[in-house]
């Protein structure tokens, strides 16, 4: 199943930083709550979801992580990464592959841009998914376009 959050909001900050950039993005996209002030930006910077994603799959698109790996780095526990990995796994973003009974996950084609691209067109299909149900439910309602 695909999931993802849509909030339309303003352009990317213009600042160059790119822990605010992926806070603007991960918080629109509904992978991490919006911050309210300065010190949620900070507590932010330091959760499991957002440095799972910073560290692991954007500043190491070059590889591939096992479970253990990321553990490690980013000092939790199983439950807790798969909680995150899963989020992520409903956008489509990530790559899952089987090296025996181990499991390695990377974005997918190793790129943030690629693998948005899947995103784009899981939304095109719900949206295009949508669009039929409103024909249906005009037609059975007897309401003309």
């Amino acid at each position: 199943m695909f999931e993802i959050h849509i909030k339309l909001k303003g352009p990317a900050p213009e600042e160059n930083d790119l822990d605010s950039l992926l806070i603007d993005f991960l918080s629109s996209i509904g992978y991490i709550d919006e911050p309210i002030n300065s010190s949620d930006i900070e507590e932010i910077k330091r959760s499991v979801p957002y440095r799972l994603f910073k560290e692991c799959f954007i500043l190491r698109s070059d590889r591939s992580w096992t479970p253990e790996e990321m553990m490690g780095v980013l000092s939790t526990t199983r439950p807790t990464l798969y909680r995150h990995l899963n989020r992520l796994k409903m956008l489509d973003i990530l790559e899952e592959e089987a090296r025996g009974k181990e499991k390695l996950y990377r974005l997918r084609h190793g790129s943030l841009s690629s693998s948005w691209n899947f995103v784009e067109a899981n939304i095109k299909i719900a949206m295009d998914h949508y669009r039929k149900k409103i024909e249906k439910i005009e037609r059975l309602s007897g309401v003309r376009k």
